[in-house]
């Protein structure tokens, strides 16, 4: 089982120059658990993210693991406890898909460790856990757009932290991929109890997967708690700008946001 390292942040402030993107967010992330962070474009969640894995300096307030402020702690020791998947990462030409997601392994060498049987053992069970195993001799250059997602979230496996964050990672992914892939998430938090923090774009996937829920817009959160609470009609209007019925999905139980299109009379 993982460890628990907790992270949460105290009035965080993030800015691009001169412009605010995140304002004066105070939020504890839930322990053990699976946080999905859902919104607009350009609310702010991308930027969120970046600020909890210390890639920003926040303009005022901090973002804190274990207690400490993140930004006064080693980054190696940063990369061995939390990992992250961006949005858009860029592999280096030419690099095969073992070679890239050994990188994963950085965090766990030292000056004096070299590459082990350890970190053959974590990079295979990332490619096992991905469905990718196959492709590890090849170019990342020559995979799909869903193969080459599906290998950024082998990398993030490798380095094996007790937090990880990820930033759409179902991007390029079809539907069917999407669930493998959140399923995939759900099990590494229920076996060996990773705190995961999640920004999607599907607001009915995130009500399924999600333990814990976190709305924004502009910058500022707008709900936050268990789906059911916080998933309701006039949160979806008023964070997405769309009319929608909110009802139980038929599987899972848990809300389901049915839009209403201009041509759809509300029932």
């Amino acid at each position: 089982m993982s460890e628990e390292h907790r992270l949460h942040t105290r009035g965080l402030t993030l800015a691009y120059g001169q412009r605010p993107v995140v304002t004066d967010l105070s939020i504890d992330i839930p322990t053990g658990k699976i946080t999905v962070i859902v919104g607009a474009n350009a609310c702010g969640k991308s930027t969120f993210l970046r600020g909890l894995a210390r890639l920003l300096t926040p303009r005022s307030g901090a973002v804190y693991l274990d207690g400490k402020e993140i930004h006064t702690l080693p980054t190696k020791s940063v990369a061995a406890k939390l990992g992250l998947l961006p949005q858009s990462p860029v592999a280096p030409d030419g690099i095969r898909v073992a070679d890239l997601v050994g990188r994963g392994r950085y965090p766990h060498q030292g000056w004096f460790r070299n590459w082990s049987a350890a970190d053959d053992e974590a990079v295979a069970d990332a490619l096992v856990a991905t469905g990718t195993l196959d492709l590890a001799s090849r170019p990342v250059d020559e995979l799909s757009g869903g193969q080459r997602q599906r290998i950024w979230i082998a990398m993030a496996l490798a380095q094996d932290t007790d937090l990880l964050l990820l930033d759409e990672p179902t991007t390029f992914l079809d539907v069917s991929h999407q669930v493998e892939v959140l399923d995939l998430l759900t099990d590494l938090n229920r076996n060996d109890g990773k705190t995961i923090v999640i920004v999607l774009h599907d607001l009915n996937l995130a009500c399924r997967y999600a333990d814990h829920l976190i709305a924004m817009k502009d910058g500022t959160i707008v709900a936050e708690g268990v789906a059911a609470d916080a998933v309701t009609e006039e949160m979806v209007t008023t964070v997405f700008g769309m009319p929608c019925r909110v009802v139980p999905d038929p599987v899972s139980r848990t809300p389901m946001v049915v839009p209403i299109g201009r041509h759809h009379s509300a029932v």
